[in-house]
C-alpha cells in the first residue's frame, strides 16, 4: 500500500509516515487528519516515499485525505519549505501558520463565489432611457452604469443608494455576468503626476521577470495610485495580485479602494482578524484562481496563487511584518524571496524605507524608485521643534502646541495630538513609600485606565480595580505619574471645552467596526482634536488636519535598541506626513529637549536621505545590521537561572561547530526579563556573512533538537531579530 509523509504541526523537525490505500502522487499538497497519540491531528502530505523512514509493520493507516479542494501546488510547498529552512522551524509549524484554520483541519471549505459580478441588462439600459419617477433603484441603476462595466455585487451595494441592489436584480436590470470579464476594467482613475508615470514606466520598461524595486515616496506623493495602476496592468494580463499591509487596520480603508476602483475583481482580504470561514475560502479561492487581488497582512504572503503577476508591499519598513511569535518569518522578506521563484516583480513601498531595503537599493540589488512632490498637496508640512527646556509644561502640552491647536480650531481645521503611549498614565505611585504599580506576572508597571478605573498590564493583560489607598503603607494619596492618550485627552476637554476631542487608540477601536466608525467620524469632520497612538501614523488621508503635534517623542533617543533611532524618525515623519494632504498647509510641532539632535534637524528638513546616511555611517562603524546578520536564541523558564543555563549549554555547543568569523555573545536576560510569569533570556549570534550564519544555525539547530530539556523551559530561535 502506499506511503504518504504528512508534516505535523509539532514543535520538532520531524516528518511522519502512514498509510493511505488510495494515494496517489496528485495527493501531494492535500491535508489530511491521521492518527497520532491518543488522538487526531490534521497535517499535509509532503511526499510518496517509496519506502517509511520505520518499519511498514509500525504505520499507521490516514483517517481522512481532503479532497474537496485542489492540492496546494508545488510553488507552494517550496515557499513554506524555504521559510522553514531559513527560519530553521518545523515544517509542520510554518505549514500550520501558513494555512487557514479550516483547510488545516482538513474540513470541506468552499471556494465558491459568493460576491458575483453584474452588469446592466437590456431591460436595465431601456430603464436608464425611459421617463420614470425618481427612485433609489433608478439612481443606483445610474451609479451602476457610470462605473462603465460590470461589477461586483459588494461594489454596487457600497455606492450611494447601495442598499436596492436586490430591487435591480429582481426586477431584471442588473443580470449575473458568467464569465466574469472585465476585471481589470478601472473606474474612477484620476490623473498622473509626472513623477507617478515616470515610476510606473520605469517598471513596464523593466519588462517581465523578477525585479524588486524600493518606491520612496514622500507622503501623500500617490503610491496607492502606483500599486493599482501595477495591478491594473497585471489583472489586463489575466495575472493575480498580491498587495501586502502591514496592519488589519488599514486593510478596510485599502480594501474599499481597491474594490472602487475594480468594481468586477474577485478581491480577497486575508487577515488573522476574518472570521474562519471566510479566511478558509478566500485561501480556496486564491488557490483556485478565482481570486484576482489577494489583500491582506503578513499571513497573506503565504496565499497559493497559480497567476501570480506582481506582489506590492506597503509601508515595507513597518515592523508588523516580523512574526514575534512562534515561526519569525518576516513577510517582507519571504515576498521578496517569493518574486525571485515565480519571476514576477516585487514593489515595496514607503515614505521611509527600512535600513536595510535603503542598503540594498544602494549597492543595486533594488531599483530605486522616486516621488518626491506630494500628489494633491502643494508642500511637505513645515516641521519645528520645540524647546521645552524652559517651559513649564501642561500635562505634557507646551505654550506653542496650544497656540497652535487654538489657531486651528478657529480657522475650523483639524489638530492631532501624538503620544504612542495608550491609557492615562504609565505608572501609579505612592510618594510616601515609595509604592509603584508593578505588574505580578511581568517586569512592567501596570498602566492607569481611568476611564474604567483599571490597572493593566499592556504585555500579559493583566487587570484589577485602581486601589482607593496604597497597598504597601495604606496612604490615601496615590498619584498617577506620566501621561498618556487618556489624560491628555481630559486636558484638552478642559482647555477647550467647545471643541470636540476624540481619541484614537487601540482602547477605543477594539474591533473593526469601532476602528472604521472613528475613521468615518474623522473624515466627516465631526471631531475638532485627535489624541492618538501609532494608529494614527500610517496610512490615513484627512483633508482638515493640518497640525500635529508630538508629545514624549525624546524616550526614543535613549533606548538600549540601536534600531530606537530608525523606528522614530520613521515614526515622526509617518505621522508628520498626516498633516497638510489637502489643499490646506500643514505643520507639525515636535516638543523636545534636545532640538539641536540632528534627528530632528534632518526630519525638519525632511531629508531622508541624510538621515539614512548618518545612520548606517553609525551600524557600519558598530559592526550592526545590515552590515553584519545575526539570530537570536531565546529562552523562558519559570526561574531565570533555568534559562540562562540553558543558554550556557547552547553556548557550549556552538563553539564546537562556529566558523572563525562567528561572534558568540554571553547569555544575558532580556530587557523584560519577566514576562507573564515566566523568566527569559537571551544569547546573540553574529556573522558577517549570511551564508555562514545559515550554515552553522543549521548544524546548531541540529544540535539542540537532540538535546533533552526541562518540561517547563520553551526555546525559540529569531533569525533576522528585529529586537535586539
Amino acid at each position: 500500500m502506499p506511503i504518504i509523509r504528512v508534516a505535523l504541526p509539532l514543535p520538532i523537525p520531524q516528518l511522519f509516515d502512514y498509510i493511505a490505500e488510495d494515494a496517489v502522487d496528485s495527493d501531494i499538497g492535500r491535508c489530511v487528519r491521521v492518527p497520532f497519540g491518543r488522538g487526531e491531528k490534521s497535517g499535509l502530505i509532503v511526499s510518496l516515499p517509496a519506502e517509511a523512514d520505520i518499519d511498514r509493520s509500525r504505520l499507521k493507516v490516514v483517517s481522512h485525505v481532503q479532497r474537496e479542494v485542489p492540492p496546494l501546488p508545488a510553488d507552494w510547498l517550496e515557499l513554506v519549505g524555504f521559510v522553514a529552512r531559513y527560519y530553521h522551524a518545523p515544517l509542520g509549524e510554518v505549514v500550520a501558520l501558513a494555512l487557514p484554520p479550516g483547510l488545516r483541519r482538513a474540513d470541506g471549505v468552499s471556494g465558491d463565489d459568493v460576491d458575483p459580478v453584474l452588469e446592466l441588462s437590456a431591460a436595465g439600459r431601456v430603464a436608464l432611457t425611459e421617463a420614470r419617477r425618481e427612485s433609489r433603484a433608478l439612481t443606483l441603476l445610474r451609479a451602476t452604469d457610470a462605473l462603465g462595466g460590470p461589477a461586483r455585487r459588494s461594489a454596487v451595494r457600497a455606492l450611494e443608494a447601495g442598499s436596492a441592489v436586490g430591487d435591480l436584480i429582481r426586477r431584471g436590470w442588473l443580470v449575473p455576468r458568467d464569465d466574469g470579464g472585465g476585471r481589470h476594467l478601472a473606474a474612477g482613475r484620476p490623473e498622473l503626476t509626472v513623477e507617478q508615470a515616470a515610476v510606473i514606466d520605469t517598471v513596464v520598461a523593466a519588462g517581465t521577470g523578477f525585479q524588486a524595486w524600493l518606491l520612496h515616496g514622500v507622503t501623500g506623493s500617490g503610491k496607492t495610485e502606483i500599486y493599482l495602476r501595477l495591478a491594473e496592468r497585471a489583472l489586463a494580463a489575466g495575472e493575480q495580485v498580491l498587495m501586502l499591509v502591514p496592519e488589519i487596520a488599514l486593510t478596510p480603508q485599502l480594501e474599499n479602494r481597491v474594490a472602487q476602483r475594480f468594481p468586477a475583481a474577485n478581491v480577497v482580504s486575508l487577515h488573522s482578524g476574518l472570521a474562519e470561514g471566510a479566511r478558509s475560502r478566500g485561501f480556496v479561492q486564491a488557490l483556485s484562481g478565482h481570486a484576482d487581488i489577494v489583500l491582506g497582512t503578513r499571513l497573506s504572503v503565504f496565499a497559493p496563487l497559480p497567476r501570480l503577476g506582481i506582489i506590492l508591499v506597503d509601508e515595507e519598513h513597518d515592523a508588523s511584518y516580523k512574526q514575534q511569535e512562534g515561526v519569525r518569518y518576516s513577510a517582507r522578506d519571504v515576498a521578496v524571496w517569493r518574486a525571485r521563484q515565480r519571476a514576477v516583480p516585487v514593489l515595496l513601498g514607503s515614505a521611509t524605507p527600512s535600513l536595510e531595503s535603503w542598503q540594498h537599493a544602494g549597492n543595486g540589488r533594488y531599483g530605486l524608485l522616486r516621488l518626491t512632490h506630494r500628489a494633491v498637496a502643494t508642500t511637505l508640512p513645515k516641521v519645528r521643534a520645540v524647546d521645552i527646556r524652559r517651559m513649564k509644561l501642561d500635562e505634557g502640552l507646551s505654550p506653542a502646541l496650544h497656540a497652535a491647536i487654538s489657531e486651528r480650531l478657529k480657522r475650523g481645521e483639524q489638530s492631532l495630538v501624538f503620544i504612542n503611549r495608550r491609557g492615562y498614565a504609565p505608572v501609579l505611585s505612592c510618594p510616601a513609600c515609595g509604592w509603584v504599580s508593578r505588574c505580578p506576572h511581568c517586569s512592567a508597571n501596570l498602566v492607569v485606565h481611568l476611564a474604567d478605573r483599571r490597572l493593566r498590564c499592556h504585555h500579559c493583560g493583566c487587570d484589577g480595580g485602581i486601589p482607593h489607598a496604597c497597598p504597601s503603607c495604606g496612604n490615601q494619596d496615590i498619584q498617577p505619574f506620566g501621561r498618556g492618550t487618556q489624560r491628555i485627552e481630559a486636558r484638552l476637554n478642559e482647555l477647550f471645552p467647545e471643541a470636540r476631542v476624540l481619541r484614537v487608540d487601540r482602547d477605543a477601536a477594539r474591533t473593526r467596526a469601532q476602528w472604521e466608525a472613528l475613521l468615518d467620524k474623522i473624515a466627516a469632520g465631526e471631531a475638532d482634536i485627535l489624541v492618538g497612538t501609532q494608529m494614527m501614523a500610517k496610512g490615513h488621508d484627512f483633508p482638515k488636519l493640518t497640525l500635529v503635534g508630538v508629545v514624549g517623542a525624546d524616550s526614543s533617543l535613549h533606548a538600549a535598541d540601536f534600531r530606537a533611532p530608525e523606528r522614530l524618525f520613521q515614526q515622526l515623519m509617518q505621522v508628520g506626513g498626516r498633516a497638510g494632504r489637502g489643499s490646506l498647509p500643514g505643520e507639525v510641532l515636535i516638543q523636545t529637549e534636545y532640538p539641536g539632535h540632528l534627528l530632528y534637524q534632518h526630519l525638519g528638513r525632511h531629508d531622508f536621505d541624510a538621515f539614512a546616511k548618518m545612520a548606517l555611517d553609525e551600524r557600519r562603524v558598530a559592526c550592526f545590521p545590515p552590515f553584519t546578520h545575526q539570530a537570536m536564541l531565546r529562552a523562558d523558564a519559570p526561574a531565570l537561572a533555568d534559562a540562562v543555563e540553558f543558554l550556557q549549554h547552547a553556548r557550549r555547543l556552538a563553539q564546537s561547530c562556529a566558523p572563525e568569523n562567528l561572534r558568540l555573545f554571553d547569555p544575558v536576560p532580556m530587557r523584560m526579563s519577566r514576562l507573564a510569569r515566566r523568566e527569559r533570556a537571551q544569547l546573540l549570534v553574529e556573522a558577517d556573512s549570511r551564508a555562514d550564519l545559515q550554515g552553522f544555525l543549521g548544524q546548531w539547530m541540529t544540535m539542540l533538537y537532540a538535546q533533552r530539556t526541562p518540561r517547563e523551559l520553551r526555546w525559540q530561535l529569531d533569525v533576522d531579530p528585529l529586537d535586539v
